[in-house]
């Protein structure tokens, strides 16, 4: 098939070299436009535009795909189908309709479960043991259009979401050529989703990240883990957000009250509902990322000291 990839993220980047790499022949890629990056806000293009550009694959990179300028381009590249992979904006009906055989979206869950932006995260604060990918066709609603296909992968007990989304990039890419292949030769149909089992995953806000220490331990874990790279955990010192880093659940050490630090030569501890966990790395506002003990002894904790809430 003629295929258009749409895509953003380096998330997106496998999915890509994938369909570069298949029998498909790879005609155009959309990405979203360039975007201010770094301390001097310089425009930047996207991971996806980059590789594209090293495949010397034409890029297309609209405002909006509703825009007719671009979707006259679209149909100049006359692609029999979309895959997608978080291209990250909506697609109008008249978007959707140009290729053959549609918009074929891989997203990070097994749907119905965790609809929405940010799969991967609530699944690992929610205590899934188990995720995959999905394929599906796009259709109006939110990830609710019907399936091609779906792999599975299994939780690790350290996974933040960036470990586990880069393990889902890889596999899920594999997935994404897969269906495209049963499409192209008539052997795979989509299958209308469960209309039971359905959840929603909304984008996670830094707000979101705030640590609750009155929650016992294994929230306290799966919440770092989920926002960890974006938008990172945090907590209240002096006024000032900390990030957290991962933590290390220690059920042998005596009980805390929840939000208490305890400095010990080499470890910190800071008190939950249930264990206290133990401090790997932070970052202070306007410092680097080190070893919390490291950064106990330079702010000089006084016994007692609690993290606060925001």
């Amino acid at each position: 098939m003629r295929v258009v990839f749409a895509g953003t993220p380096e998330v997106a980047v496998p999915a890509l070299d994938a369909l570069a790499a298949s029998d498909h022949e790879l005609v155009g890629v959309v990405t979203r436009p360039d975007a201010p990056a770094g301390r001097g806000r310089r425009l930047v293009a996207s991971p996806v535009a980059q590789r594209a550009e090293e495949l010397g694959v034409p890029v297309l990179k609209p405002e909006h795909p509703r825009d007719p300028e671009f979707q006259a381009g679209l149909r100049a590249l006359q692609p029999d189908c979309c895959p997608v992979v978080a291209y990250g904006a909506l697609l109008p009906q008249s978007a959707l309709d140009i290729p053959e055989h549609g918009w074929v979206n891989l997203h990070f869950s097994l749907l119905p479960a965790w609809r929405g932006a940010a799969p991967v995260q609530h699944s690992i604060w929610a205590g899934d043991e188990i995720t995959g990918a999905t394929t599906f066709r796009i259709v109006k609603e939110l990830d609710a259009g019907p399936t091609f296909g779906m792999m599975t992968e299994r939780i690790r007990p350290t996974d933040t979401s960036g470990d586990l989304l880069g393990r889902l990039a890889v596999g899920g890419a594999e997935l994404l050529v897969r269906s495209l292949d049963g499409i192209a030769d008539g052997s795979l149909e989509a299958r209308e989703q469960d209309a039971e089992g359905v959840s929603f995953a909304p984008k996670i806000l830094v707000e979101n990240a705030e640590i609750d220490w009155s929650e016992p331990a294994v929230a306290v874990d799966r919440r770092i883990r989920a926002c960890s790279p974006g938008p990172g955990a945090w907590s209240i010192h002096e006024g000032q957000r900390i990030k957290i880093g991962a933590v290390t659940i220690e059920d042998d050490h005596e009980s805390l009250e929840p939000g208490v630090l305890v400095v010990a030569k080499s470890s910190v501890h800071v008190g939950t509902a249930t264990t206290p966990v133990r401090l790997g790395e932070v970052k202070a506002f306007g410092k680097k990322q080190m070893n919390a003990a490291d950064w106990a002894r330079g702010v000089r904790l006084e016994p007692g000291t609690r993290f606060g809430q925001s």
